[in-house]
């Protein structure tokens, strides 16, 4: 009976997220609208001032851009369609944003996925090296390392990686790490001086079984947790890394679609960012809820 109960409210919280996840994605999508929209410059156009177009032939370009003016008229139009799964035509490009959001969004999680991994494990090794060691060198020279690292924008990462030719899961990986080690540190070493750790290691216990069979299942919901922030702190340093490291994925399709004011791009864009970010978030917290509640 209890455990039923228990099903029956993580699927009601399951369902919740879901509403929360998509409301918050529109709401995102709408809102870069409104922004684009009243944007100086929104609607102009070079070939406006060609001296060589007529009158007649101005106010017809104007005229077909007349949809994107109305903001109203926009939500309404940009709803009935995506409820139809139509995401509307590129302005710039000339191309459905579809397809190109198909194109350009594998490249961009690849990128992510590989960054994140390959952080993950530099944070995790570092963070478990200096519970071994415990040595005052080894503490002040990865404090200030890590120190170095976090203070170094997104912007500037991309340049080094565009001066160095190295790939942009690099410069992701080089983003989210300092945000990783100082956490996973602070949660090893505080579970590490929990009173039923250290009695298992006054019975003589293992280091190795120690970490798996009492530090892990302590510290699991919490670095859950921080996987669904560091997998959004990831996605969202993609975006000016690959703008800048040009990149074929989301991030140079964002730049280019704001460069160019294209208003179906970048509201496509916003919602498919804002729905992964939340929903990695969504279920890292479901995930660490599931698991605390398993081992309570």
């Amino acid at each position: 009976m209890i455990e039923t109960r228990k099903s029956t409210n993580f699927f009601r919280l399951g369902l919740r997220r879901l509403l929360f996840l998509v409301c918050l994605g529109l709401g995102g999508v709408l809102a870069s609208a409104t922004l684009v929209r009243f944007a100086p410059g929104y609607g102009a156009e070079e070939r406006e001032l060609d001296p060589r177009w007529r009158a007649d032939s101005v106010e017809a370009l104007r005229q077909k851009q007349g949809l994107h003016r109305g903001l109203p008229s926009f939500y309404f139009h940009y709803l009935s369609a995506l409820a139809h799964g139509d995401l509307g035509e590129s302005d710039s490009l000339k191309r459905p944003v579809g397809e190109l959001l198909r194109r350009r969004l594998p490249v961009t999680g690849n990128s992510v996925i590989r960054g994140l991994g390959v952080a993950w494990l530099a944070a995790a090794g570092l963070a478990s090296l200096g519970l071994v060691t415990r040595g005052w060198w080894f503490e002040a020279s990865t404090t200030a390392f890590n120190s170095l690292l976090l203070s170094l924008p997104s912007a500037v990462v991309a340049m080094l990686a565009v001066h160095l030719r190295t790939p942009v899961f690099c410069a992701i990986a080089v983003v989210v790490f300092p945000r990783l080690y100082g956490y996973i540190r602070n949660l090893l070493v505080r579970s590490y001086h929990q009173p039923h750790v250290l009695a298992a290691r006054a019975r003589g216990l293992g280091s190795s079984a120690i970490l798996l069979r009492h530090v892990l299942p302590l510290a699991a919901p919490p670095l859950l947790a921080l996987f669904g922030v560091s997998f959004a702190i990831s996605f969202g340093a993609a975006i000016p890394i690959e703008a800048l490291c040009d990149s074929p994925g989301l991030g140079q399709l964002a730049w280019q679609a704001a460069l160019s004011r294209d208003l179906p791009l970048i509201v496509n864009v916003t919602l498919v960012v804002s729905l992964v970010m939340l929903a990695a978030n969504s279920l890292a917290d479901l995930a660490g809820r599931a698991f605390a509640g398993s081992t309570q």
